[in-house]
């Protein structure tokens, strides 16, 4: 009897032991693979955890969570894609473009799911928008292009001829451009292009870009976001306002936009995450969501020093810049 004690006894203080290192190796891992840092890019990332941690995913606890970041260099975010993959990880989150062409180019078998890409089709991610048939799905950051070129011709009613600025190498940049340059033709306007190879080149194109135009749009550009105070200086030289793809360039050095909420972007895919973890969705057969309610962002500092009127009904939108560079 003491014999059998003392075996049960050993077999329970073994369990003990072996239980964490047991759970801890099959609690799922998620890669976080993010281009670079911006609030935007940023603001989708904690969006995304926020829903895992309202479904019950806390990192430490029941998951674990690996957030690299590439800071903009394209030799370290192919070895970020390179360590996801070798590890084997359970789901990766991919923000931004070039972050999923990089860890899609490397798996069929590990899910992915993208968020702040515009067009994931144009992007090669997937077969199609609707049906993926790859393992790739995700939230596109597709913004209402037409409705923020006409928020310049409607508070800068004189403006002729609209800039446009982007990186060339950014396929969401490309997209955004290619609409906008229609968009501004059907409004009997003109633009002037200029495209940017990395944010060195920021400050000459934009400095010779404000010379040339009435206002500048600048779409939804990981290089350009992280260069708005650049943007800003030049633009307020020469007074010329510039509307953005995505709100919190607006807040940086924009004059206005209406936009999508990236929080609220990487909430739906942590939503779409979710789904694969508990319930094993097939990414797959996930359709590419997106946002249909959007906001206004005014930033009031740079409309002021401007000259421009905000109009009544935009007014509660305005709100104060949230660092001024010296002009």
């Amino acid at each position: 009897m003491k014999k059998l004690t003392l075996t049960l006894a050993l077999i329970l203080s073994l369990c003990i032991l072996v239980l964490p290192a047991f759970a801890d190796a099959v609690r799922p891992v998620i890669g976080i693979v993010q281009i670079v840092n911006h609030n935007a890019l940023d603001a989708a990332r904690e969006g995304f955890l926020r829903a895992l941690a309202e479904a019950g995913y806390v990192d430490g606890q029941n998951m674990t969570v690996d957030y690299r970041n590439a800071q903009g260099n394209q030799d370290t975010l192919a070895s970020i894609a390179d360590y996801f993959v070798g590890q084997q990880v359970d789901l990766i989150l991919a923000i931004a473009t070039s972050s999923a062409q990089a860890v899609a180019g490397l798996t069929e078998s590990i899910p992915i799911l993208g968020t702040a890409i515009t067009d994931y089709e144009a992007a090669k991610l997937v077969q199609s928008n609707e049906a993926p048939g790859y393992n790739v799905s995700g939230t596109t950051d597709m913004n209402p292009v037409e409705d923020q070129l006409g928020m310049i011709t409607r508070l800068v009613p004189a403006a002729q001829t609209i800039g446009l600025i982007y990186t060339s190498s950014e396929v969401n940049s490309q997209m955004q451009a290619a609409l906008a340059k229609a968009e501004i033709e059907r409004l009997g306007l003109a633009w002037k292009e200029i495209t940017v190879n990395n944010s060195n080149d920021v400050q000459q194109a934009i400095t010779a870009l404000v010379e040339q135009v009435d206002a500048v749009y600048i779409p939804t550009d990981n290089t350009l976001a992280s260069a708005m105070p650049i943007v800003y200086e030049a633009a307020l030289q020469r007074k010329v306002p510039v509307v953005a793809g995505d709100g919190n360039m607006v807040m940086e050095g924009g004059n206005f936009t209406l936009a999508i909420d990236y929080e609220m972007l990487g909430y739906q895919t942590g939503l779409m995450a979710v789904q694969v973890l508990r319930e094993g969705a097939d990414v797959s057969a996930m359709p590419i969501q997106r946002q249909t309610d959007f906001n206004y962002y005014i930033n009031k500092t740079a409309n002021d020093l401007m000259g421009i009127e905000i109009p009544e009904d935009l007014l509660p939108y305005a709100v104060e810049m949230r660092a001024t560079p010296a002009p």
